[in-house]
Parts: C-alpha cells; sequence; structure tokens
C-alpha cells in the first residue's frame, strides 16, 4: 500500500527533529536535511508496517493548509511517500549468509576460473527448485 504523510521537520542546534503530526510515535532526526528526509522515510515505512500488521487503523493524512497554519519559525513541512509493500518485498529478498561444504578442489578450481560461488549456488538453487515445483 503506497502512504503519503506530511513530516513536520523541525531545526534545533545543528539537527533536525522529525515527527508526523498524524501519526503520534513516529519519530526521528537526522544531522542535515538530506538525512532528516531519509531518516523520516525510514520512521514512516517502519512505523506503518507495524500499525498494518497490528491492525490498526491508519488515518487519512492531514492536508497541507491545515499543517503549514501551526507550524512555529523554524519547522517546515516535507510530504514523505511509503510504500509499506515495496518494504516489505525489500524486505523478504533480504540476502542471509549460509556457510557450505565444498570439496577443497572445487574451491580451488572456483578461484582459478573466477567462479562467483554464491551467484552459481543461487543459480543452481532456482533450478533445481524450479523443477521440483514442475513435478508437483
Amino acid at each position: 500500500m503506497k502512504y503519503h504523510f506530511y513530516a513536520v521537520l523541525q531545526y534545533e542546534q545543528d539537527a533536525y527533529n522529525v515527527r508526523f503530526p498524524d501519526l503520534p510515535g513516529a519519530l526521528t532526526f537526522g544531522e542535515d536535511i538530506e538525512d532528516a528526509i531519509y531518516m523520516a522515510k525510514d520512521a514512516l515505512e517502519g512505523h506503518l508496517l507495524v500499525m498494518e500488521d497490528d491492525h490498526d487503523d491508519i488515518p487519512e493524512p492531514s492536508e497541507y493548509r491545515s499543517l503549514i497554519s501551526v507550524l512555529d519559525e523554524n519547522e517546515q513541512l516535507q510530504l514523505i511517500t511509503a510504500d509499506t509493500r515495496f518494504v516489505r518485498m525489500r524486505e523478504e529478498n533480504k540476502t542471509v549468509n549460509k556457510m557450505v561444504t565444498l570439496p577443497k578442489y572445487l574451491i580451488e578450481l572456483g578461484k582459478k576460473n573466477n567462479i562467483n560461488f554464491s551467484q552459481t549456488l543461487q543459480r543452481a538453487l532456482k533450478e533445481e527448485l524450479d523443477e521440483e515445483e514442475k513435478i508437483k
């Protein structure tokens, strides 16, 4: 699901505090404006994932006009987009380090031929698993 929420970036002593008026508890900060926006996206994605997983009601985002009128002079609005479907896919496809045992001669031949062992194992597993799916 794709969401758009405004973050309030508050400049304070060489850093930016970030909050989402519509999502109490979604807080973060950044050392500069770019870092603050990056962290805001990360915080929004994480907060919304937890809300979805807990089946919480996700509020409708406030309108720009209603938020801009209540900002202090050291605050600014930044629209942040979060696509929780994409975040879930990214997490599901995270690589995991797995130790395998191979005969020494295969390791030596592989190194000699500049074989990428991870890619080779992934390709072989995909082929093997695809064949098993066809059998079922």
